[in-house]
């Protein structure tokens, strides 16, 4: 175990520094790498290279025998197969055992979304007399206004904040950056909140922080702050829907497609490394559908079937 360990230490230094991995990745590789290593214990493989396409079935019967979903198994054979590849580069083993085994196909499950009627609830539930009221309501427009991930709305600076052309610099996933813009609703939300709730907050607190979102004792919140704020806030409405960030992610995506908007360019403002993660946004709502069939078909109207004769 102790020289599967030392493999692992390396792999985890070859993530860091020559692929810029983010922290949230390494976490699930280690998770996912104690898990093998842990089967080849139990298995008795001595070795890293005796690993074969037979022991590799017999880890993906384990992993089912756990009734870990597609998705979960999918992303643990990524990773086995990554760390392969790494060891195979590195003359540890000749051959990558992971390499031809094919991964689970996935359910396509269309993302959930909030409609506009929805969203008109939730940005009317918090006070904005008062400082939390205020950073809740600058949350709830930031991730609608720009589609960002909790972990880049939580490590926001101020100095991430470009209020004369309205634009985020946000650093996503393995560490790279990008440019978001933003509305005059989030703006105004950002401004209310930074000139006076965020500097109300921050007198609270035992030291000073540049992040932008701050909790109730003044400090940098954290993730599971802003999911735990998001539900207080359905909470407030009428609504009978699970409230995350990434809901807010899905809907912001889905509602620029709707309106016409470019998938190339939603891609990059969802900081998607491939197209095919920002196609899963393609579907339409069958309001969207209703319109474009009643606007484009040519005996969808009585009205409009008259005018061209």
């Amino acid at each position: 175990m102790q020289r599967l360990n030392t493999h692992l230490k390396r792999f985890i230094e070859y993530l860091q520094v020559e692929k810029n991995a983010s922290d949230y990745t390494i976490t699930f590789y280690q998770s996912d790498l104690q898990l093998f290593f842990q089967f080849l214990v139990k298995e008795e493989v001595k070795d890293i290279a005796d690993v074969d396409p037979m022991v590799v079935r017999l880890f993906l019967t384990e992993l089912y025998k756990r009734k870990l979903s597609r998705k979960s198994v999918s992303r643990t054979l990524s990773c086995l197969r990554t760390f392969y590849k790494f060891l195979e580069k590195d003359h540890v083993i000749e051959r990558n055992p992971f390499i031809h085994i094919p991964l689970p196909k996935q359910d396509k499950r269309i993302p959930s979304f909030f409609y506009l009627k929805e969203l008109s609830e939730l940005f009317e539930v918090s006070d904005l007399t008062t400082p939390l009221g205020q950073r809740n309501q600058a949350l709830l427009e930031v991730f609608y206004a720009t589609g960002i991930r909790v972990s880049e709305c939580q490590g926001l600076k101020l100095d991430n904040i470009d209020f004369s052309i309205g634009i985020l610099n946000v650093i996503g996933k393995g560490r790279k950056e990008r440019y978001i813009p933003f509305g005059q609703y989030a703006q105004d939300a950002l401004s209310t909140y930074i000139k006076d709730g965020r500097s109300k907050l921050l007198n609270k607190a035992s030291f000073s922080s540049n992040h932008v979102f701050l909790n109730a004792r003044g400090n940098p919140i954290t993730t599971r702050g802003i999911h735990y704020t998001l539900q207080q806030m359905v909470k407030k409405t009428s609504l009978t829907v699970n409230m995350h960030p990434h809901k807010l992610r899905h809907t912001f995506a889905t509602h620029l497609l709707n309106e016409g908007a470019d998938l190339r360019a939603v891609q990059e403002l969802l900081g998607h490394e491939n197209l095919s993660s920002t196609q899963i946004y393609t579907h339409v709502t069958k309001d969207r559908l209703r319109n474009v069939y009643l606007n484009s078909h040519p005996r969808a109207k009585l009205d409009g079937y008259n005018e061209g004769k």
